[in-house]
């Protein structure tokens, strides 16, 4: 069973014919209105979403399928194991997209599942995010080839999923994260990601900007704590430490690298609000390309052949 769990599952020829058959489909979408005929498409959410869910109905009913939304708290996966739900709702469809808390509770769904699970995000992994984030660079680049990409802000899920891909293809991945996510840290995976020479820690944006093609940050604050108030003293200290490291002109010193960010936006905080709109951003290409690029990994995985080779 082929499931989408951390985008470690792709090797190189995998992940960079879904990149490629992503921007086939986006050009070309008529020519796939057919390619997941009455295929059905179970979203289960247990976090808020605007890109996943909008990127992932759009997309199923595009290919000529559909999509069946779920929200946990509101079904039994909620009152019951994970294993005998998984066993029972995946007899419905044909993909199970899940976007859970716990990266444990993905695996679980996974492992009794009998369709492929994709992770449409979890405290470790984000990995649809990043195939919309490779299918971008790539799309501006033309290549992935002698490409910089600077992450600035704290390391999280999408850091993960983005060190994953990076060292797939071989991308220069430089990091500014002077916070880590207890909860996200992938000890092995960075391990790995070091060792491989993709992979580089910088002290500061001034330190990465001159070196750097492309820049992408993220929020400070998860989406689920935005508006916690139990959570406000860790906020503030997160904001404390992070102002020094927004993405604005005076952090870029006169340097124009792209700017790229997963949405939602929160500007005056990871970044100027004059920058989102700038001619260098890239940020709306990047949140739409989430719907192309999910096509191409809804093919892959219902086997659909996706005919590119790295």
């Amino acid at each position: 069973m082929n499931h989408l769990l951390s985008l470690k599952e792709l090797d190189k020829a995998a992940l960079y014919s879904i990149i490629q058959k992503g921007i086939e489909i986006k050009q070309s979408p008529h020519d796939f209105y057919q390619a997941c005929e009455r295929k059905g498409l179970l979203m289960l959410f247990q976090k808020t979403s605007t890109r996943t869910n909008l990127s992932f109905q759009s997309g199923i009913n595009q290919l000529g399928g559909y999509a069946v939304t779920m929200d946990w708290e509101t079904s039994n996966f909620s009152i019951s194991p994970i294993q005998y739900e998984a066993r029972y709702a995946s007899r419905n469809c044909d993909v199970i997209m899940a976007r859970l808390k716990k990266h444990s509770d993905l695996l679980q769904l996974a492992q009794y599942s009998q369709v492929p699970v994709i992770n449409g995000c979890c405290d470790k992994y984000h990995p649809c995010q990043a195939l919309a984030d490779l299918m971008t660079i790539y799309e501006v680049k033309g290549t992935f080839s002698g490409v910089t990409l600077t992450y600035v802000g704290i390391h999280n899920n999408v850091v993960n999923s983005l060190v994953a891909g990076c060292v797939t293809l071989g991308i220069k991945l430089l990091l500014v994260t002077p916070i880590i996510n207890e909860a996200s840290w992938d000890e092995d995976l960075m391990q790995e990601a070091y060792s491989s020479g993709c992979i580089e820690n910088a002290a500061s944006l001034s330190e990465a900007v001159a070196r750097t093609d492309f820049i992408y940050t993220d929020t400070w604050v998860d989406m689920e704590f935005y508006h916690d108030a139990h959570y406000e003293n860790e906020k503030n200290r997160r904001l404390e430490t992070m102002l020094p490291f927004q993405v604005n002109r005076r952090n870029l010193q006169g340097y124009s690298p792209y700017i790229m960010h997963d949405m939602p936006v929160h500007p005056g905080f990871e970044i100027e609000e004059d920058l989102i709109e700038s001619d260098k951003s890239i940020i709306y290409q990047q949140a739409e390309n989430r719907m192309h690029v999910q096509k191409s990994l809804l093919l892959h995985l219902l086997g659909q052949e996706v005919g590119v080779s790295a």
